[in-house]
């Protein structure tokens, strides 16, 4: 497994930012490689993405969501993932956004962009990119404020 930690501080809300993030539709306008993501239910997903010219789709469950806090998931079939994006309050108008992600490349192509860096960029400027999209809008495009409870092990 090969693990990515990348944050960015964003000058907008904590609330704002985390009220945009939950919206996982828009999600292509701001990363690179994600196609379509459809959300099915309160709590599960579907992806459609490529990159490296390899394209796949998958289903991610949301594990945990506190509203200005965290958004939790794992994948429910093939290649192993799973992540949190937290929210941490630097003032009332700055945000910090962290992204861990947990991920087991498949494939001479996956585990060579892994060696080299290329999710670790990958994520730190999907980050940036939603930097930009957020400061630019200067509010969110919607919001999903309800609660996913960590599942009991």
């Amino acid at each position: 497994m090969s693990d990515v930690v990348e944050y960015v501080d964003i000058s907008v809300p904590i609330r704002t930012a985390y009220d945009q993030w939950t919206q996982f539709e828009e999600f292509p306008q701001f990363m690179q490689g994600v196609q379509e993501v459809r959300q099915l239910s309160d709590t599960m997903t579907h992806w459609t993405v490529e990159i490296a010219g390899v394209r796949r789709e998958f289903d991610a469950e949301i594990t945990e969501q506190l509203p200005d806090e965290r958004v939790a998931w794992r994948s429910t079939e093939g290649s192993r993932q799973a992540g949190v994006v937290t929210f941490h309050r630097l003032d009332d108008r700055h945000t910090r956004v962290t992204l861990q992600l947990e991920f087991e490349p498949q494939g001479v192509v996956e585990q060579a962009g892994d060696k080299f860096g290329m999710v670790d960029r990958r994520a730190k400027n999907d980050l940036k990119l939603f930097k930009q999209f957020i400061e630019r809008r200067g509010q969110e495009t919607g919001a999903w404020r309800g609660t996913i409870d960590r599942p009991t092990p």
